[in-house]
Parts: C-alpha cells; structure tokens; sequence
C-alpha cells in the first residue's frame, strides 16, 4: 500500500467509527427527545394519543378554568386550538393571552395532558418555532405584551385566581 492509500484506509476507518458512535448516541437518546408543535400542527401530523411532545402557543382568552390543584385550558395558535389540563402548581407568569408551552402527550379524547407547564416571560424566553409560527399567522406584534396588560388584565391560576 502507499502512504496514500494508508492515510484514505486510516480516514475512512475513523468516519466509520464517528458515524457509528453518533448513530449509537442518537440511537440511546430517541426516548428522551421530545418534539414540539403547535395545535396546528397536531391536528395536521394527526398525533396519536400516547406519544410525549411540546405544545406551545397562546393561552386562549376565557378558556382558564381553575379548580383545586387542576388547571384546564386552551392553547392556540391562531389556526387551530387544543384543550390543555394541567394538575400542579402554575408558573406564576401564566396568563391568558400569554405564550406558553407544555410538555405531554394527548389522551383519548384529544385533551393534552400536562405534566409540565412553562410560561412565557417576554419574547425572548418564547421558543423560536412558535413566535416564527405566530409572526407567520399575524397573532405576533412588537407591542404585543402592553396590549395584552391594556386588553387582558391577566386572568391567572398562579395566585389563586
């Protein structure tokens, strides 16, 4: 063999090894990852109950209804909305008109379980895909947050109320 040949033997070797070790990686964490939609996107990928993802959008207006330690409401994101329950303690930014997300998985009956709630804070603390998904729909202003205080008066759990 020439020394050309050795070093392509000894590249390939290697890219062979690093593909198998990710394939591995990828491989263990496959029950880990969870994947994140929007309600739009839950009713178009038709998510079979079970299945553990991310929902995020905005809390509907009037859909928070609040008793004992559950919590129910909905989330949209301008196209579609999803019936959320949630039993726990709120995070003490959730509001309704406010972003959120929600880590779960649907029953039965189409209802998204909770097990996590995650409010959001400003703009920045919101995931990439659903401020780009509400931007896109027209639900997404720049003012966004002094509307929602004018407009809302923030309807909470949190406190008790």
């Amino acid at each position: 063999m020439t020394r050309k040949q050795r070093r392509l033997t000894i590249i390939g070797g290697a890219l062979a090894v690093l593909a198998v070790a990710a394939a591995l990686v990828l491989n263990a964490l496959r029950d880990s990852i969870v994947f994140f939609s929007t309600p739009t996107m839950v009713a178009e990928k038709h998510i079979g109950p079970g299945r553990r993802f991310r929902l995020g959008g905005l809390v509907q207006p009037g859909s928070l209804v609040c008793g004992g330690s559950q919590v129910s409401f909905d989330v949209a994101d301008g196209g579609a909305k999803l019936p959320v329950t949630y039993k726990g303690i709120m995070p003490d930014l959730f509001r309704e008109g406010q972003g959120v997300v929600a880590e779960g998985a649907l029953d039965a009956s189409g209802t998204f379980r909770a097990d996590t709630v995650l409010a959001k804070h400003d703009e920045n603390y919101m995931p990439k895909d659903v401020a780009d998904a509400l931007k896109k729909q027209g639900h997404w202003k720049d003012d966004y947050d002094k509307k929602l205080a004018e407009n809302i008066k923030g309807a909470s759990c949190a406190h008790g109320g």
